[in-house]
């Protein structure tokens, strides 16, 4: 067995999956660095921006979403030759139905761990004008749209796609989602081993949603829905974050906190990790999602892009 290359004559996805995690990471902590002076930089020339922390945020979050789509598809083309249909992002046959189903899961969920957690949790609706629930409930989607959709093109982007190519999705899981777990703790308000052990099984949960589907428009839905319900809908903290200023309800958290995790949100709860564990075996079951053809061939196998001539020659030479 050649260390280094497949039988066709690729690298092997071990090394696939280092040239682009570990560039990646290094581009990440320029990116982060480099907006944080940025804000720095507005704040002491005295320079006013409207809702400023959203806007960085945005930025940020935008920032991470062309670097993990545009160096994904760099490692795509140069040590696969594959186009840039293959990361699951184009607008492909039932796109918008795989986003659509997507979100209802990811609402369901939150409305499960919710209701696990009711004994601890009040909800009054938010008293606050129509005009700035609108505001808020289009700015937060906004937001958590492209913080979801930098996030998946993240850990179930190019590293999870070249292992599932491989024929080692399950290893490919495993690696993004404990990564996935891990970058989490940095949040506010975490729960020790909890939050942990919920944000494996979310990565876990989305893992399987991309596997379904071999698309990131179904686990976008989930992971978009999903922070939506909890900050805007519910006025629940998102991992640890109180990112929404005018949610729909405003909630009351009285305990315990085992349950439903206190300062850091349902995320930090028991009551999350048994609505993952149901969501994510009713995911792995469900039978309204598939992946295309085209995108399965793309996703599950070495070399897809170069087999298809090969057939066409064979066929040919047999007709004649």
């Amino acid at each position: 067995m050649n260390f280094f290359f497949n039988d066709f004559g690729r690298l092997r996805s071990g090394w696939r999956l280092l040239i682009f995690a570990l560039p990646f990471w290094f581009l990440t902590i320029v990116l982060a660095v480099a907006v944080r002076l940025l804000h720095q930089l507005v704040v002491g020339s005295g320079i006013q921006i409207p809702h400023g922390p959203y806007v960085f945020e945005l930025i940020f979050r935008a920032g991470l979403l062309v670097l993990a789509l545009g160096f994904g598809y760099l490692c795509a083309r140069k040590l696969e030759g594959l186009p840039w249909r293959s990361l699951g992002l184009t607008l492909h046959e039932g796109w918008l139905r795989d986003l659509a189903i997507g979100f209802g899961l990811g609402f369901a969920a939150i409305v499960v761990a919710v209701a696990i957690a009711s004994k601890g949790l009040n909800f009054s609706v938010n008293s606050g004008g129509i005009g700035s629930l609108i505001t808020s409930m289009i700015g937060s989607a906004g937001l958590l749209f492209v913080a979801a959709l930098a996030e998946e093109a993240m850990f179930r982007g190019y590293g999870l796609q070249t292992l599932s190519r491989a024929k080692l999705a399950w290893l490919g899981v495993l690696l993004t989602s404990v990564p996935f777990g891990v970058v989490h703790l940095d949040n506010p308000n975490v729960v020790p081993g909890v939050t942990f052990v919920n944000t494996v099984l979310a990565g876990v949960w989305m893992s399987l949603a991309y596997l379904r589907t071999r698309s990131l428009w179904f686990p976008l839905g989930v992971h978009w829905s999903w922070n939506w319900a909890l900050g805007w809908f519910f006025g629940l903290p998102v991992s640890g974050l109180k990112l929404v200023s005018h949610p729909l309800l405003e909630a009351t958290d009285s305990g315990p906190k085992w349950l439903t995790g206190g300062s850091y949100g349902l995320e930090g709860g028991v009551a999350a990790a048994i609505a993952l564990v149901l969501v994510t075996l009713f995911t792995w079951r469900i039978s309204i999602v598939s992946a295309t053809p085209e995108l399965k061939r793309l996703t599950s196998e070495e070399n897809p892009v170069n087999r298809e001539p090969v057939l066409s020659i064979r066929t040919a030479d047999h007709q004649a």
